[in-house]
């Protein structure tokens, strides 16, 4: 009796803190109500676990210090923007402070390995610095040709820093190849240790991940995109690939707001302070265009990145084209899709035909019906793994970065991205996407209204589940 009765209390314990707790939309909420009541020791401990997004109370005030060592970066007068699209940088600087700078150009790189090529050439050619930022960086031959054009920069007296997120780049941070980097003087972090795994989910939830790709050279290069640190057959998970990416190569002021976000998470996570690197002006061509850093993760604005995603969405007048590997929206995201196909915008969204993780690919297909009912092309791309994460709108302007559209992007990751308007920047992105499209296959309101019960039953129950990861 007296065990029962702990474990009611516990219960309700738990589920006042669920309904108290902060930023939590109401669909997680109740899923997590309910998984509590039904399964109460289970429950209750997978909610301690995974129910909130909490990097745990020293590393947020290791992060808020960093960020207040840091002087703003020097930015250009205000870009020319034009007035329709002034209330999307608006919306950009609202959550990461950065404003939108002009005077930037930019050239999308041909594929993964094209991307690498460039990245190595411009750290060959660094005079001052070198920083690089990734999520997932392996020791195979893309991942090691970085390695190995940090060690002659540093060689060389370039000063070199590499950070990367502790579970995604665990292999190479087990390799000799990391400490041949250290052992040349390139300085080396990682984001998010795990340390103990039995201890780390009491400070911080463990699966919160630094999930950026960022890349600055001497205060005028820098390189956004969805792209790791690795092969395009990516031998982590060979089956799927060739992972498709998309990178980007800026030069122009843009490149110290990517400064000032490498430098907050080198700081955050162990770095020594980097700031007077900000105080350094970059001129930018007065033909370039206006860019903006727009960052999110949990120590950022709650809902910041599904805000911004709706934001260009609702601004989207003529057309709207999205590449996403992973499409678990939110409500007011799938309802911000649905508008545009309704309201006469031509939308089309492509994702991969097969995803390596299996409950993001049930989910998603459970939001097929409604899209193409209000219209919205799909397509599903099957030449590999469709890993670019790009929106663009009505020709002239393009989100590009490391975020995806599904809950751990929204909630759980530190994402970056780049927001610019520039029509011939956003015609190459476009003619990319255009090459993703050519080689889809198009998904028809037929062929989903003949999916089998149990096909779809599966698809939503894995949807209603979602909300809890």
């Amino acid at each position: 009796m007296l065990l029962a009765l702990s474990v009611i209390a516990t219960q309700i314990a738990t589920i006042i803190r669920v309904l108290l707790r902060p930023h939590r939309d109401p669909a997680s909420r109740i899923s997590w109500v309910a998984v509590v009541l039904a399964v109460p020791v289970v429950g209750v401990i997978g909610y301690l676990l995974m129910g909130e997004t909490s990097i745990g109370r020293r590393r947020a005030a290791r992060v808020r210090l960093a960020l207040e060592a840091l002087p703003p970066p020097v930015s250009d007068p205000a870009p020319d923007v034009p007035p329709r699209y002034e209330q999307l940088f608006h919306a950009g600087r609202s959550i990461s402070g950065y404003p939108p700078v002009g005077g930037n150009t930019a050239r999308l790189a041909e594929d993964s390995n094209a991307a690498i090529v460039g990245l190595v050439a411009d750290i060959d050619a660094a005079t001052d610095h070198v920083h690089v930022l990734f999520y997932i960086w392996l020791d195979d031959g893309n991942g090691l040709r970085v390695v190995e054009a940090l060690r002659r920069a540093a060689r060389r007296g370039v000063a070199c820093r590499a950070m990367v997120d502790d579970i995604g780049s665990r292999a190479l941070v087990r390799s000799p190849h990391w400490a041949a980097m250290e052992g040349d003087g390139v300085r080396l972090a990682r984001a998010l240790r795990v340390g103990f795994p039995l201890l780390r989910p009491l400070q911080g939830r463990i699966d919160l991940r630094d999930h950026r790709k960022i890349v600055v050279i001497d205060n005028r290069i820098t390189w956004c995109g969805s792209q790791n640190c690795a092969d395009p057959e990516f031998r982590v998970k060979p089956r799927f690939a060739p992972w498709v990416d998309t990178m980007m190569r800026l030069e122009g002021p843009i490149a110290l707001q990517n400064q000032h976000l490498f430098a907050s998470d080198w700081m955050s996570w162990g770095g020594d302070d980097i700031s007077a690197l900000l105080r350094d002006a970059c001129e930018g061509s007065g033909e370039g265009f206006a860019a903006q850093v727009i960052a999110s993760g949990p120590t950022e604005r709650n809902s910041a990145m599904p805000e911004i995603f709706q934001t260009l969405i609702y601004a989207a007048r003529r057309e709207l084209v999205v590449t996403t590997p992973y499409y678990v929206p939110n409500g007011p995201l799938q309802a911000a899709l649905c508008a545009a196909g309704h309201r006469g915008v031509a939308t089309t969204l492509v994702v991969p035909a097969r995803n390596d993780n299996w409950a993001v690919a049930a989910a998603s297909r459970s939001y097929y019906a409604d899209l193409l009912a209000a219209g919205v092309r799909l397509l599903e791309y099957p030449l590999g793994l469709l890993h670019a994460k790009t929106l663009t709108l009505d020709g002239e302007v393009t989100l590009i970065g490391s975020a995806n559209m599904d809950r751990r992007s929204f909630d759980l990751n530190y994402e970056n991205n780049i927001l610019l308007q520039d029509p011939a920047t956003t015609a190459a992105v476009r003619a990319r996407q255009e090459a993703y499209i050519a080689a889809s296959r198009e998904v028809t309101r037929e062929e989903v209204a003949a999916w089998p019960a149990w096909r779809r039953l599966w698809n939503n129950t894995v949807a209603v589940v979602s909300p809890l990861l």
